[in-house]
C-alpha cells in the first residue's frame, strides 16, 4: 500500500488539489484509492463524493475522526491523506506514521518560500524523516514557466534541501475538473495530456516509496 501525505503550512498552496488529482491518477491507474481529508473545509471529501458518479471512483474517509484508519479498507492499494490547513511540523509528525511520502506544495512566490522554508527546515528534523523512514518531495504549484518570478522561485526551490519532484503549471483546467468531481488525468485532449505530463516525475518518485 502506498500512503502519501500531502501537506503545507502555507493556506492556499494548492494542498486539496494535488491531493485530488494524485488520488485520481491513482484510481484511473485502476487502483484501490483511498482519500482522506483532515482539513475542516472538507474539500476533499466533496470531490469525492462528486465523483462517485463517474468511473474510477475514490473512497472519501474523514480524517478528523480519531478511527480515521480504521475506515481505510484492507485491500486499499493507494492512500492520500489531506492535511489540516496551515499544518505545523510537529502536527505533521503525527501524520507521519502513517506515511510513505510527504508532499509539500510551494507557490512561486517571495511570500510563499519565506513561509515554507522554516517549515521545511523543522521537517528535516523530524524523526522519521531524518532517519529516512519517510521521502519528503516538493511540488512547484502554479507555474507560470515563462516568467521570471517563476523561474526565479523554482531556482530558489531547488536549494530547500528536499527535491523538487514536480512543476506544475498553473491551468484553470484543475479548478474546472474538481468542480465536476474529475481530474486532469480524466481527459485526454491534446492541451491536457502536456498537463498530464508535469505529473510523470512525481508520481514515479512516489512509487519508488512505496
Amino acid at each position: 500500500m502506498l500512503k502519501v501525505l500531502v501537506a503545507s503550512s502555507k493556506g492556499g498552496a494548492g494542498k486539496s488539489t494535488i491531493a485530488t488529482n494524485l488520488a485520481a491518477s491513482f484510481a484511473v491507474d485502476g487502483k484501490n484509492t483511498v482519500l482522506v481529508d483532515a482539513d475542516r473545509q472538507g474539500s476533499s471529501l466533496h470531490w469525492c463524493e462528486r465523483r462517485s458518479v463517474h468511473g474510477d471512483a475514490v473512497l472519501g474517509v474523514p480524517g478528523l475522526r480519531r478511527d480515521w484508519a480504521k475506515q481505510v479498507p484492507a485491500d486499499a492499494q493507494c492512500v492520500v491523506i489531506d492535511t489540516p490547513a496551515g499544518i505545523r511540523a510537529n502536527e505533521v509528525a503525527e501524520w507521519l506514521e502513517y506515511a510513505d511520502a510527504l508532499v509539500v506544495p510551494v507557490l512561486p512566490s517571495a511570500i510563499d518560500l519565506e513561509a515554507t522554508t522554516p517549515f521545511l527546515e523543522e521537517v528535516a528534523a523530524l524523526p522519521r524523516v531524518k532517519k529516512g523512514k519517510v521521502a519528503v518531495g516538493l511540488v512547484a504549484n502554479r507555474l507560470k514557466p515563462w516568467t521570471n518570478a517563476s523561474q526565479a522561485a523554482v531556482e530558489e526551490m531547488q536549494t530547500l534541501g528536499f527535491p523538487l519532484v514536480a512543476q506544475l503549471r498553473d491551468t484553470q483546467g484543475y479548478v474546472l475538473a474538481n468542480a465536476l468531481g474529475k481530474s486532469i488525468f480524466d481527459y485526454h485532449s491534446e492541451q491536457v495530456r502536456s498537463h498530464q505530463d508535469d505529473w510523470t516525475k512525481l508520481i514515479r518518485w512516489l512509487k519508488k516509496h512505496a
